[in-house]
């Protein structure tokens, strides 16, 4: 038997449910569409390729899946008539007689370990023609239901509005996903019919016809949660729920802490080393990850940051895309940091913003420190040397650089470079008055009466 493998993802549904104007498949789970999340599934299978199916308006689905190519569903006729419409280009990849697997782009939480149970029954021996995937689930209310005989084979997949009210008593629901001989899958989709109370083309008509030329079909079984479909945005809060105790689990199995991990929020690439420790109420955004022994405190929301080891951030903290935080450097409560490397044990550790700047090791930026890096029009850089000194409440104007070692005032608004080991103090003088209070007083109290 060959071992070409070709994916075809059925993601054509208009999800009228969702009512969004986003496709279906594209709604997020763990920062990225649900589509995604099948087609890396998949991937672990290193299928010969992959095929995506969408519908006639679907532009956004084939952008969001590119490279991958698409397939257009002309008309909303049903499952097999979805498969059907990927034919052209899916026969192609499959060689002298490869297998198709068909998944579905809104079962975001089908796992490679699933996928790679199915493809190791299909080459078993004697191997069956197709491999079917089951569950069992609590409740089978409305999920096609699997009927098998005394020897366990899978005779008929019954939609539960064509059931009998004893198959209905069944339990072994289809999952939706199905592996098989790919040449002898697109011949049969020809066979099949739309006579039934949907008037529509099911896949699971290839049962029957198979059966017919004397095919084998096998059963693999998995968790309900694996081929929980997302049809509205309820579902799609229970499919985000899931993966969050997957990425949790994952997390603290890798050696990461998470203090209640029920209360941080992961994405989808989050990476964490070991000895890391999550305190309450995280969010990481896309593309963040943080090195051995780190420390990320309550409420802090990172994204697209890279955290050294050692370094400690929060809490009620931000990290904006392009930040880098070097070992051990510290960033405190109300700190924001953007497209900025912070130097090994630099800290800024108070109500500061920090954009667009390069902050050497051992810096310290005091509380209220703020990088003026917009005019406007284009963003600027500012540049702080090592163990500089900024004091509070200061305004660095960009463009401009801090020399290592220069000590800044605190209340300086700074406009111009600041030499290596040079103090730079950029205030307005102060006026003292004596008696000026209770004077000004008199005079407030003398024009309220006035009034």
């Amino acid at each position: 038997m060959s071992t070409a493998l070709v994916v075809v993802v059925l993601a054509a549904g208009k999800g009228t449910r969702m009512r969004s104007s986003l496709p279906k498949v594209l709604h997020a789970v763990a920062g990225r569409p649900m589509v995604q999340h099948v087609l890396e599934a998949a991937a672990a299978l290193e299928p010969a390729g992959s095929v995506v199916v969408i519908g006639p308006e679907g532009e956004a689905i084939a952008e969001a899946v590119r490279p991958y190519p698409v397939a257009v569903q002309r008309e909303q006729l049903g499952t097999a008539d979805a498969l059907k419409a990927a034919r052209d280009q899916a026969l192609p990849l499959l060689g002298d007689g490869g297998d198709v697997l068909v998944l579905y782009g809104d079962g975001p939480l089908i796992t490679p370990e699933t996928l790679q149970r199915m493809r190791a029954a299909r080459q078993q021996a004697p191997a069956p023609d197709f491999v079917w995937l089951g569950f069992r689930p609590p409740d089978p209310t409305g999920y096609g239901r699997m009927l098998l005989d005394e020897e366990q084979r899978l005779t008929a997949i019954v939609e539960e509005k064509d059931a009998s009210e004893e198959e209905r008593r069944v339990d072994l629901c289809w999952g939706g996903l199905l592996l098989g001989d790919g040449p002898a899958l697109f011949r049969l989709l020809e066979q099949i019919d739309n006579n039934n109370a949907k008037g529509e083309y099911y896949l699971t008509s290839l049962v029957a016809l198979a059966a017919d030329e004397g095919l084998r079909a096998g059963v693999v079984e998995c968790d309900a949660e694996e081929v929980r479909g997302v049809n509205s945005r309820a579902e799609l809060a229970e499919a985000e729920a899931i993966l969050q105790r997957r990425l949790r689990r994952r997390a603290m199995d890798a050696g990461v802490t998470l203090i209640a991990p029920e209360t941080v929020q992961f994405c989808w690439d989050t990476e964490l080393a070991p000895d890391v420790v999550v305190e309450p109420h995280v969010v990481f955004g896309p593309g963040v990850r943080v090195g051995v022994g780190a420390q990320i405190l309550g409420f802090s929301h990172l994204e697209g940051a890279l955290v050294e080891a050692g370094a400690r951030i929060g809490p009620f903290a931000r990290l904006r895309p392009g930040t880098r935080i070097g070992p051990e450097a510290r960033v405190g409560n109300f700190v924001e940091i953007k497209a900025t490397s912070l130097g090994a044990k630099a800290k800024a550790n108070h109500l500061s913003y920090v954009g667009d700047a390069e902050v050497g090791a051992g810096a310290n930026i005091g509380a209220g420190t703020i990088t003026c890096n917009y005019d406007g029009v284009s963003k600027h850089r500012t540049v702080i040397g090592e163990g500089a000194f900024i004091g509070s409440n200061t305004a660095l104007v960009a463009p401009v650089t801090i020399g290592p070692g220069a000590v800044i005032g605190a209340g300086s608004t700074l406009v111009e470079a600041v030499p290596e080991q040079a103090l730079a103090l950029a205030r307005a003088p102060q006026t003292t008055k004596p008696e000026g209070a209770t004077r000004l007083r008199e005079r407030q109290k003398k024009q309220r009466t006035e009034e």
